[in-house]
């Protein structure tokens, strides 16, 4: 009997499938990278190539979906794989109970790796969403910066922003009404405490407006986030705040800090296809080289600036459709004012297939945030099908 109500199953799991909608999509990017840097008073260049081979599935049935994103990582490129900045690279790992990722494997000149990027499946209707497993939780409305977001925090000073580990999380959003939403998550860590977050979201006459709220055994913030259209002039304002207390360690020990960070900024689409969007980043505390290295798995890394003022710009341009410009620019406020800027171009081939060119570059004083000795050159193909 328990055979035979196993088969039925199997049978009609396989039957489900066979109705379902499943979509798959291989990319592959390969980026290769001239670096010039300066690691403890002694300059140092690699040129090393990574590459990326991404296969995704989706599933998609009624209100049911799932979706798994496998990546197979490599680095080629002798100098970069023994260098001091690698090594801390292997050190960097998911906040969750369980690797995402498999340990390099050195070879002659290269090292390879595989991970979990994301796992999760969920169910969605007009009133809800429930999604469980290792996905990417969304919070704040900055271009730049985003101080609320203490789960997936993006890193604009990389070579993809995006590209950030997923949170193992339950997470439900109850859809109000039309202009508001309720979403709770519950989060597990590396050292399996637990993280909770709480997000409220409205339309208030002129703007959206959310509160959040997130606690963990180390971390609590209340945050909110404001965004809105000024007036009739086409001009898109937004701001999002943060009230941090977290445990941090230092060379002396462990204490808590409380501080605030908050941006403010605006967007603006011009006729002609330029595109504009400027920000201003605000924290009531700055932290030192030191702190950072210290608190490297702090839920808080991204929040740890090493200056209490930035301002910054994106600008986008579309020469056309197969050509487009961009360039961003970042301001640090210190003892020392110092920048980094980043152009690039992009030509896309075809659906298939695109390139990039650019830089990421500094000027400042060697005792400033950004300092002239650290640059950066890349060449980036993406191709996906």
């Amino acid at each position: 009997m328990i055979i035979n109500i196993k088969i039925f199953l199997l049978i009609f799991l396989f039957t489900e499938c066979i109705f379902a909608d499943f979509e798959y999509k291989v990319d592959n990017t390969n980026i290769t990278t001239l670096e010039d840097t300066n690691i403890n008073n002694k300059d140092e260049s690699y040129l090393y190539n990574y590459n990326r081979l991404r296969f995704r599935t989706d599933y998609n049935e009624d209100s049911y979906f799932a979706s798994i994103i496998v990546d197979g990582v490599n680095y080629l490129g002798h100098n970069y794989i023994n260098s001091n900045r690698f090594e801390y690279l292997k050190l960097v790992s998911s906040d969750t109970p369980f690797k995402t990722q498999s340990n390099f494997k050195d070879y002659r000149d290269g090292s390879i790796y595989t991970k979990i990027y994301r796992f999760y499946a969920g169910y969605e209707d007009r009133y809800n969403k429930l999604v469980i497993g290792l996905q990417a939780i969304s919070m704040g409305v900055g271009r730049i910066w985003t101080p609320t977001n203490i789960f997936n925090p993006k890193n604009v000073y990389a070579l993809e922003p995006d590209e950030v580990f997923g949170s193992t999380a339950i997470s439900y959003t109850r859809y109000i009404d039309d202009t508001s939403h309720l979403t709770a998550v519950v989060s597990k860590k590396a050292d399996h405490s637990f993280k909770y977050a709480l997000r409220y979201k409205t339309f208030l006459n002129i703007a959206d407006f959310a509160v959040n709220f997130v606690s963990s055994n180390n971390t609590k913030m209340l945050g909110y986030e404001l965004e809105g259209n000024l007036a009739d002039t086409g001009v898109e304002l937004r701001s999002e705040g943060a009230y941090i207390k977290a445990d941090m360690k230092t060379i002396s020990g462990e204490f808590e800090k409380e501080f605030f960070q908050g941006i403010f900024g605006a967007d603006y689409g011009f006729e002609n296809g330029v595109s504009l969007a400027c920000e201003v980043l605000y924290s009531t505390k700055e932290f030192s080289y030191e702190d950072v290295i210290l608190n490297y798995k702090s839920e808080i890394l991204s929040n740890m600036l090493n200056s209490k003022l930035y301002s910054g710009a994106t600008l986008n341009y579309s020469f056309n459709i197969f050509l487009d410009a961009s360039l961003l620019y970042i301001e640090s406020f210190n003892d020392k004012n110092s920048r980094f800027v980043s152009p690039s171009m992009k030509y896309t081939l075809n659906d298939i297939n695109s390139f990039s060119l650019g830089a990421m570059l500094q000027y400042g004083d060697s005792s400033s945030q950004f300092t002239n000795k650290d640059k950066r050159y890349y060449f980036k193909w993406s191709l996906s099908f």
